[in-house]
């Protein structure tokens, strides 16, 4: 199993989809007659300048992943010794951008050789290679190359022939192409002893079947109407307010700052400005400065991860299982650290680094005091600024030169204003240091309250994972008992009947400590509220406070429903459009996903409404497709799109939705007639009820009106 590192490298070093795909490395794939029974299978990687992917033979896991090749098993063949490396281009020593590991590496070209003995040619060589590319600035994700090797022709002692590898065609994805002809159903058929090794490996899997028609492809929508509304007006998706989006940062960077890993900075720092200043205004300038370098440090930290993820990038890791649970983890690491078990820290070298740096004086020594105070306030800040990251991701926002989203950017500037503002207020006027409010039991209080915000958030990113997994091991009734224990269990450490590491004994019950309780009793009894039964969907009714947050109520052990509501719906485009050809009904295409927070909002929140819920459950047929489903299809298919092998559901209905709608954010609603016409604008996130119901009412109607214009030609 690849190291967690490898995992963190992986995701915090990945290209943004939004931006032009690189592909710097091709492959092509030939095999060399040794003997009656002895091949050499040669896999050549084809690598543009400036780019670097590596050897099998690594000394660790804890860096780059190797390059590997894996084949199906089978009796009809066996490998004879190592895959050798072959390159004029081989490069061995320490790797900066791996903290200097020895690493062995190759550039412009490199070719492996595997001999194998084959007992039976009737049967091809499947598998797959696993490869990572890197520059000297970043690295591309992971990426896995499939690979069939026919050696049922015979062909002379030495003769190089090319593996019949499908051709992945993306200037004219989406032609219909006839299905007899050899090339366009992916049979690239190569003459015997043939040198032509131009095939690229980018196709078909273990298991695929390389003839397979794309069946997104084979789909043709009639988008004629795609742009118009019943009131000839347009209206477009509408993306968070960057305002809000400030506020929302502004307010977690508030409650990070009385966190005692910042709160206890404040008087220290401004007293050092002031004391070691010249002049009161060279104090309060060096102040300024040093608030300066947090929002730079901060905003930059946003700025230069999402430019390396992009928002398609960070929706598909929201979704995620494996991304999921570590998140799961580490929020738990986290709330137990703010509990007094133990402290987590960023490795002290860093900060020792930082702060000598922060004697070299002037606008820079200012920089890199601020640096070390964001390294040793990371156990506070950094789940708070993590989480800020990734929420803030639509992917429909305004963005930064055409490929960084703008909406993590301004919270994490919010974020930084935040703690920032104060050191510069204290500066200018330092008589406010003696109301700021000292260190004492009311922070571990602020702690402790954050540990149990952070358990109950960690089982969100579980209820993700649980979902596009389909585990159920954390139905709706689970995850919402767990939420009602943990605001159970803060107001009986309120009141005294829970003490943790740290604190005195007993505690006194002080009014701040009512207040709480009071409050968070109260929470506990609204959460509650979420056990009613809905007597519309025959299932529970979900809070609208924690609407997007706890699973679909139909996600439940006592009362499962397989369509939200209890709607009649399918999850399978074609079994829904040939049910809504019988029953002459258009389609409502939902285009969700099981982490999708504004999918569940729609539901419980619109779907649901007087008006809305009857003409969605009268009048369509409703086909709810889930992006993040990771079911294995029965019948893997190559993408037209993407020239890659399509296992799962999920990204098929993800294919579906960006070759023909050119979308791919969640939730997205489109209006089908049963011909495959699109009877008006698709709709993304509309919390508007009378614009939805008016949105609905109106691809109706123009179902109506073409069954009767039909009728009349009859």
């Amino acid at each position: 199993m690849k190291s967690l590192y490898t995992l963190i490298l992986a995701c915090f070093f990945t290209l943004s989809v939004t931006a032009q795909i690189e592909k710097p490395v091709t492959w092509s794939f030939s095999k060399k007659k040794i003997s009656d029974t002895e091949y050499d299978l040669i896999f050549k990687a084809s690598i543009q300048k400036g780019w670097y992917t590596y050897s099998q033979y690594l000394e660790s896991d804890d860096g780059p992943v190797r390059t590997s090749f894996n084949y199906d098993k089978g009796n009809h063949f066996t490998l004879v010794g190592k895959n050798k490396e072959i390159s004029s281009h081989r490069k061995e020593g320490p790797e900066p951008l791996f903290d200097n590991m020895n690493l062995i590496k190759f550039s412009e070209e490199v070719t492996f050789v595997q001999r194998i003995k084959l007992a039976d040619a009737t049967k091809a060589i499947k598998g797959y290679l696993e490869f990572m590319t890197c520059d000297n600035e970043k690295c591309l994700p992971p990426e896995e190359v499939d690979f069939v090797f026919d050696l049922s022709k015979e062909s002379k002692t030495g003769a190089v022939d090319p593996v019949a590898i499908p051709p992945v065609d993306n200037k004219t994805p989406f032609e219909t192409t006839d299905p007899s002809n050899a090339t366009a159903s992916g049979q690239n058929v190569v003459t015997e002893g043939s040198t032509d090794t131009t095939s690229t490996g980018s196709s078909v899997a273990t298991g695929a079947d390389p003839g397979a028609v794309d069946p997104v492809k084979a789909y043709k929508f009639d988008q004629t109407q795609s742009k118009s509304n019943c009131n000839s007006t347009t209206s477009e998706e509408a993306p968070a307010s960057l305002w809000l989006l400030f506020v929302l940062g502004f307010i977690g960077g508030l409650i990070a700052f009385i966190t005692p890993c910042i709160l206890p900075m404040v008087p220290l720092t401004v007293s050092y400005f002031i004391k070691s200043s010249t002049t009161k205004a060279k104090g309060i300038s060096n102040a300024v400065q040093y608030a300066l370098s947090i929002i730079i440090i901060y905003t930059g930290v946003g700025l230069l991860l999402t430019a390396i993820f992009g928002a398609d990038a960070l929706n598909v890791l929201s979704t995620n299982a494996v991304f999921n649970v570590v998140l799961f983890l580490l929020f738990i690491a986290f709330a137990f650290s703010f509990f007094g078990y133990y402290e987590l820290t960023l490795p002290s070298s860093w900060a020792n680094k930082t702060e000598s740096m922060s004697s070299r004086g002037g606008f820079l020594g200012i920089f890199f005091m601020a640096f070390t105070l964001a390294i040793v306030s990371f156990s506070c800040t950094g789940l708070i600024a993590g989480s800020l990251l990734v929420q803030t991701v639509s992917g429909t926002g305004p963005q930064l030169f055409g490929r960084i989203p703008l909406e993590p950017v301004v919270g994490m500037f919010g974020f930084s204003v935040a703690l920032a503002l104060p050191f510069a207020l204290f500066a200018g006027f330092p008589a406010w240091l003696k109301q700021l409010p000292k260190s004492g039991s009311w922070m571990n209080i602020v702690k402790v309250t954050l540990g149990f915000i952070e358990i109950a958030l960690a089982f969100k990113f579980l209820s993700v994972a649980d979902m596009t997994k389909s585990w159920k091991i954390l139905p709706y009734e689970l995850f919402l008992a767990v939420w009602i224990l943990c605001a159970l269990a803060l107001v009986a450490y309120y009141f005294g009947f829970i003490r943790f590491p740290g604190e005195s004994k007993p505690v006194k019950v002080t009014p701040t400590r009512w207040a709480l309780g009071l409050g968070f009793g109260a929470m506990v009894i609204y959460f509650a509220m979420g056990f009613r039964l809905d007597k519309t969907s025959e299932t529970f009714d979900s809070p609208n406070l924690l609407s997007g947050i706890l699973p679909p109520p139909g996600y439940s052990y006592i009362y499962p429903k397989e369509c939200p509501l209890d709607f009649n719906c399918f999850h399978d485009f074609e079994s829904a459009l040939a049910y809504a050809r019988q029953e002459k009904k258009p389609l409502l295409v939902d285009f969700t996903g099981y982490g999708c927070v504004n999918c569940r909002r729609m539901e419980d929140n619109v779907w649901d409404k007087e008006g809305v819920y009857d003409l969605i459950k009268k009048n369509y047929v409703l086909v709810s497709l889930y992006v993040d489903d990771r079911k294995e299809l029965e019948q893997p298919y190559t993408s037209a799109l993407s020239g890659r092998t399509v296992k799962t559901v999920g990204k098929k209905w993800t294919e579906l939705q960006i070759a023909h709608f050119n979308r791919n954010s969640q939730p997205y609603y489109v209006l089908l007639d049963n011909n495959l016409k699109v009877l008006n604008e698709p709709r993304g996130y509309t919390p508007d009820i009378i614009e939805y119901k008016d949105f609905l009412q109106c691809g109706y109607d123009r179902f109506q009106e073409g069954q009767q214009k039909l009728l009349g030609s009859r």
